[in-house]
């Protein structure tokens, strides 16, 4: 058996699949993976043995600014790449028996899939990426402000505006293919029997009537990589740190330093991870270290609180840790949405990153680093499943889409 993982984006879009890639490689799968053409996804499959298919241009570079893309830049990128995709995913798909594709930049799969007459799933790694009225579609940079509107109204206008952006180059591609027409391209893509690949318990999908979504659980890898010394010396030194990063997201200016000071302000040392960003906040002083790309299931074990962006696979290890959060998200994807679950599960504080101020900091890290949240965050972390790349592989393997 031969299966197809595709995706485009952050290594949060990515590593999820290389957990499933690893399941079905231990169950004897052939596995290839279409991802951006960045040097260290590269290197990451082929450690895995699975053969990479670059797509698109390298996400790295669009990230290294302190901002986002401009809309027009997004816009440009976005046709770019679904050219791209109808142009690479033929050969790529060739010879695959079931299609796995994550994220609504995934334009061109199915159609791929259907042309080459091949099953197609969809999968997201939060539910606030599928349509519910008990949630708002997430914030989508570059495209229309739907406005203030009830969520039914408001999956309706995101639903226009996925038209808007791909309607025309989609069904262009699928009349050359000679397939029909696609009059809801955002349904389209996300099929009527889509996958969560999230945590039942920190990021649960709402029984929604008419709506069949297979939750298998997070998509993870255990990772045994030991600490670097230098850190491992700092955490030896001295009280738990407070951990802060931002992952690859271009945090608001200036928001960084001011969790730094805000932590010290508490009396906490601090860890800043560079992150895409390449944050470098460190003043001279004992009780601050900045550090590289390492392994969080080792490190937030051993941290006071986590201060980060909210995306999915921070959450889900500092939550696992049993480590409280402070969650500053950008309006971007899902990070408002994982925000909002940390606050709804009293496992720490969310702020806006728009409005955040030195004052709201330190009401959040109060908050984080009360012996009660504390508590509540290691009760919790007892519940959260670790096999969803598993159950995932399994029932692909088995047929059970």
């Amino acid at each position: 058996m031969r299966v197809l993982l595709s995706t485009y984006g952050t290594r949060g879009d990515v590593e999820p699949l290389v957990a499933l890639a690893v399941r079905l490689r231990a169950l004897g799968v052939e596995v290839r993976m279409c991802t951006p053409p960045d040097e260290e996804f590269t290197r990451r499959l082929v450690g895995i043995g699975v053969q990479p298919v670059p797509v698109g241009l390298p996400v790295r570079e669009m990230m290294r600014g302190r901002t986002l893309p401009s809309a027009t830049d997004l816009d440009r990128y976005r046709n770019e790449l679904v050219e791209t995709q109808f142009g690479t995913f033929p050969a790529a798909f060739d010879g695959c028996d079931v299609v796995v594709a994550a994220g609504l930049g995934q334009v061109a799969a199915r159609s791929a899939a259907e042309a080459a007459g091949i099953p197609y799933v969809y999968v997201s790694y939060a539910a606030v990426h599928l349509p519910s009225p008990h949630h708002a579609p997430p914030p989508r940079p570059g495209w229309p402000d739907p406005g203030a509107a009830d969520n039914r109204t408001l999956w309706e206008r995101d639903a226009r505006n996925v038209d808007a952006q791909f309607g025309e180059a989609l069904n262009r591609h699928r009349a050359a293919l000679g397939l029909p027409l696609v009059h809801n391209v955002r349904d389209h893509i996300l099929t009527d029997r889509p996958w969560l690949a999230a945590d039942t318990v920190l990021g649960p999908w709402p029984e929604t009537p008419g709506t069949d979504v297979v939750q298998t659980g997070a998509w993870t890898l255990a990772d045994e990589r030991p600490l670097p010394a230098d850190l491992a010396e700092f955490l030896d030194a001295g009280s738990p740190p407070v951990y802060v990063g931002f992952g690859s997201m271009p945090p608001r200016e200036g928001i960084g330093g001011m969790v730094v000071e805000a932590v010290r302000a508490r009396g906490c040392r601090v860890l800043v991870s560079r992150g895409w960003a390449d944050l470098d906040l460190v003043e001279d002083g004992a009780d601050c270290l900045a550090i590289g790309e390492v392994n969080h299931q080792r490190l937030f074990g051993r941290v006071a609180a986590v201060v980060h962006h909210g995306g999915a696979g921070t959450t889900l290890a500092a939550a696992r840790a049993g480590t409280p959060q402070v969650v500053a998200p950008l309006q971007l994807s899902d990070n408002p949405y994982w925000a909002g679950q940390v606050a709804a599960l009293q496992l720490g504080a969310a702020l806006d990153a728009r409005t955040t101020t030195a004052e709201s900091l330190g009401r959040a890290l109060g908050t984080a680093l009360s012996p009660e949240t504390r508590a509540r965050t290691r009760a919790l972390a007892g519940r959260l499943r670790t096999d969803g790349a598993e159950v995932a592989a399994r029932r692909l393997v088995g047929a059970g889409r």
